[in-house]
């Protein structure tokens, strides 16, 4: 709050000041020890949604719901809610919920699936590879005179 002076005398000033009018120092605000300096989402655990929700129900009949809102921070809208998931059975929907995206449980048969993948596509390229190595021991075979056996064993 600025710290007020008395007025001061035009011509008594500017004898005294060399004309220029005394200034006002404002004294710098204190911070206030109850507020953080970030502030935060206040949470209620699910203890405190069944507490405060015991006490509106038992002041609903002397009016003194909006006393208790006010006291604890609450909204009417949550307090709704809160009754909302009372009445469903929804205990465990009382307890706060972590915010932002969901991590995905991992699958058990994944890693299984990964190294199947993996064990299919290495003997695949042995086929190949084996399929090549026939196909040119017959271009060989035919190509030197070698005759082959119809079933493919050797003679």
């Amino acid at each position: 709050m600025p710290m007020l002076q008395p007025p001061i005398d035009a011509e008594a000033g500017a004898a005294t000041n060399g004309g220029r009018r005394p200034t006002v120092v404002v004294a710098p605000a204190s911070a206030s020890p109850e507020l953080s300096d970030r502030p935060r989402r206040r949470t209620f655990t699910a203890r405190d949604k069944i507490r405060i929700l015991a006490e509106t129900d038992r002041a609903a009949e002397t009016g003194g719901i909006g006393a208790i809102l006010r006291r604890e921070g609450v909204y009417s809208s949550s307090l709704a809610e809160w009754r909302k998931q009372r009445d469903a059975g929804a205990f465990g929907a009382l307890a706060p919920a972590k915010r932002g995206p969901k991590a995905a449980e991992p699958n058990p048969l994944a890693a299984k699936l990964a190294l199947a993948q993996r064990d299919n596509a290495r003997l695949t390229l042995r086929l190949k590879r084996a399929e090549a190595i026939i196909e040119l021991q017959k271009k060989v075979a035919e190509l030197l005179g070698i005759p082959l056996a119809p079933n493919g064993d050797e003679p």
